[in-house]
């Protein structure tokens, strides 16, 4: 019989994060943006480090959006270099963690040194299950859903699938992040209240948590905090309170 844990509170097995303010981060202190995003990504080595202590398994960030090509080519490119040396840098620490890496988005306009160390980082770290890191690399949901219904159509145009089988649980199969359970906590650094088309179809019953503080600025004391709080939250998935 499967344990009652109906009065005890629960944390949130898996958060996903929307890591803005960076370029404000800097701005601030009169440097330029990139600065802060250095300095965001060295963030991310402390949250990613305390997951176990709160009792986080899966950790999702959103690191580059499909809308973030809009921006400055000299932003741009920077951001890209920083995403090749996160990953040299950051490869021995993760594994020897037990952080197990994936991303999720589209790698078509990635360039491909920067894809061939994210394929070889997923291999590396592929057994590794002591917290699965999750990052969405030109990632945006509506393109996302967009390329999972392109397959899902591919597989009943060749004799696969049925159109009477396809329901939601078998479109979650086709999305990028098939392989996660849905997030259960979404946070937002920078004081934004909006969710920039991230996870949008998985976040359908999250839980949101939009903070003031700039990701440079978000401590693993304030992650644990908001964690923490998560437990005393009814989620009730459309149900009502009796």
């Amino acid at each position: 019989m499967a344990k009652d844990t109906t009065d005890t509170p629960q944390g949130p097995q898996h958060v996903a994060i929307i890591m803005d303010g960076n370029g404000r981060w800097a701005q601030q202190r009169g440097r330029p943006r990139l600065f802060g995003h250095h300095a965001g990504a060295r963030r991310v080595r402390e949250i990613v480090e305390s997951c176990p202590d709160v009792g986080v398994k899966y950790l999702t960030i959103f690191a580059f959006s499909t809308e973030n090509w809009k921006r400055t080519q000299s932003e741009v490119a920077g951001l890209m270099r920083l995403f090749r040396r996160y990953i040299e840098r950051e490869a021995k620490a993760l594994f020897q963690d037990g952080v197990r890496v994936r991303f999720i988005g589209d790698r078509i306009k990635l360039d491909s040194k920067l894809v061939t160390l994210m394929d070889n980082l997923e291999l590396y770290t592929a057994d590794n299950d002591k917290v699965h890191l999750t990052i969405a690399l030109n990632y945006g949901s509506r393109d996302e859903v967009t390329r999972a219904a392109q397959r899902l159509a591919v597989e009943i145009e060749q004799g696969r699938l049925s159109h009477k089988d396809v329901d939601a649980e078998t479109l979650s199969r086709f999305l990028d992040t098939r392989f996660l359970p849905d997030p259960d906590l979404v946070i937002r650094t920078s004081g934004e209240a909006r969710i920039s088309n991230f996870l949008l179809w998985q976040s359908a019953y999250a839980e949101y948590e939009f903070l003031d503080t700039l990701w440079p600025d978000f401590t693993a004391e304030e992650f644990a905090k908001v964690v923490g709080s998560f437990g005393s939250r009814e989620r009730r998935f459309g149900g009502a309170t009796v």
